[in-house]
């Protein structure tokens, strides 16, 4: 076999001393509980290998994987592949062809903390949210489809060759397996972690106990029963908290938000929706009184931006994370409008825009009128510790919105539409889409 190529993904800075403890005594729970061991289940993995491009997942996420491959002058793109931590799986089987083929991962969407993402920078292709195989064409949108940046990988043997996804602190199959179930434990709620951040090993253990209980797995259960049983109580428990926006107009979306970080504030973006995506923006649970959201809607006569009007955040036509709201152009960022939306009290929000909340091709938003946020640092408006808005005092006007709890205990929230401005029925949430990395 070839040796391994792996590439890490270089917005994760892992630090694996605080897990080391835990992660022996969370596999001697496995163990306790579950006929196949971790080192015997990595161990399973490679053995399986039948020759041919093997991916191995040697991260603690679940990772859906796609790649391409070349076909005449062509590239033939297809996913999605499904790694549990330390899984290996196949891409293509023997014989390979020689060349450059490629590469292109995501978490999913049941971890907190946004989705990441292993690529380069050769531009495919991808369904974002169904399995594809699909001849590489020349514009994604106009196939339904969205750009990803892949990584190119040189196979130079015909028989074998594997591809591993890393973090910065790697870890190997075994490794990363065990860092994987802490990871999705925390996910699904079952967090094992002490007042002072650590991981107790026996919180760990009792930690996987609990949940094969609650989840009434049987003890012939086997690890990746209990892999998946966890990232569906994950995907569950994230389906109610956080921020979501969803574009229900006739066109192709970016969309950021901003919010409020300590003594301060901060801007991210960007989240490219076509038209019935949903992106989540925020995936912890909404704390704060006030969030703030913009769009700018592509259409082929140009831009239209949202009607409601705004208070200015920091943007950059690329994907940002702008810490501070203050001296945007001195930092060569974009001076931009955000729209207010109020939480509530609720930890979910589900933020949908229409055709109708913005405005016509070369018509620009208004600021607020009053003041909707305050300086950098301590205010009246805003507690500096806990980004709330102290009780009986607000922000100043907010967008009012047209708001309905939902099954999952989230608000579907809407912008109020321009004067004389029909808007549709709320159709049925699409399913969260990929956002930025960042």
């Amino acid at each position: 076999m070839a040796p391994a190529r792996s590439f890490v993904d270089p917005g994760a800075r892992r630090t694996a001393f605080l897990w080391t403890l835990a992660t022996a005594l969370v596999a001697f729970a496995c163990l306790a509980f579950s006929p196949i061991g971790h080192a015997q289940q990595a161990k399973k993995d490679q053995t399986r290998n039948p020759g041919g491009w093997t991916l191995c997942n040697q991260t603690s996420y679940i990772l859906e994987a796609a790649t391409g491959r070349p076909d005449g002058r062509a590239v033939v793109v297809q996913g999605w592949i499904r790694l549990r931590p330390g899984q290996c799986g196949s891409a293509a089987p023997a014989p390979l062809a020689r060349g450059v083929h490629y590469v292109y991962a995501r978490t999913v969407n049941a971890h907190r903390g946004g989705r990441r993402q292993w690529g380069g920078d050769a531009k495919l292709c991808i369904d974002p949210s169904a399995s594809f195989a699909v001849e590489n064409p020349p514009s994604c949108e106009q196939m339904g489809l969205e750009e990803r940046d892949f990584r190119r990988v040189q196979i130079n043997k015909r028989d074998s060759w594997r591809t591993s996804f890393a973090e910065a602190n790697p870890y190997t199959l075994f490794g990363a397996r065990s860092q994987g179930l802490q990871r999705l434990l925390a996910d699904a709620g079952y967090d094992a972690r002490t007042a002072t951040g650590r991981t107790d090993p026996r919180l760990a253990a009792g930690a996987v106990q609990r949940f094969r209980q609650d989840a009434k797995l049987s003890a012939s259960a086997s690890e990746d029963q209990l892999i998946d049983a966890l990232e569906a109580a994950a995907r569950r428990r994230a389906a109610g908290i956080g921020l979501t926006l969803c574009n229900r107009t006739s066109g192709r979306v970016w969309s950021a938000v901003a919010r409020r970080r300590g003594e301060g504030w901060e801007s991210r973006g960007w989240w490219p929706l076509g038209p019935g995506a949903c992106a989540r923006a925020v995936d912890d649970p909404l704390v704060q009184s006030v969030y703030f959201v913009h769009a700018v809607m592509e259409t082929p006569q140009g831009e239209r931006y949202l009607a409601a009007p705004g208070t200015t955040f920091c943007t950059s036509p690329t994907k940002f994370a702008i810490l501070s709201r203050d001296r945007c152009a001195e930092r060569y960022y974009d001076e931009t409008l955000f729209t207010p939306i109020s939480s509530d009290g609720r930890e979910g929000l589900v933020v949908e825009f229409f055709d109708a909340d913005f405005l016509p091709v070369g018509a620009r938003p208004q600021a607020s009128s009053a003041p909707i946020v305050a300086a950098e640092g301590p205010t009246e408006s805003v507690d500096p510790d806990t980004g709330h808005v102290p009780r009986g005092r607000g922000p100043g006007p907010l967008i009012p919105g047209l708001a309905k709890r939902g099954a999952d205990q989230r608000a579907t929230v809407t912008m109020p539409a321009q004067k004389g401005a029909a808007r549709p029925a709320t159709p049925k949430q699409g399913a969260p889409a990929s956002g930025p990395s960042n």
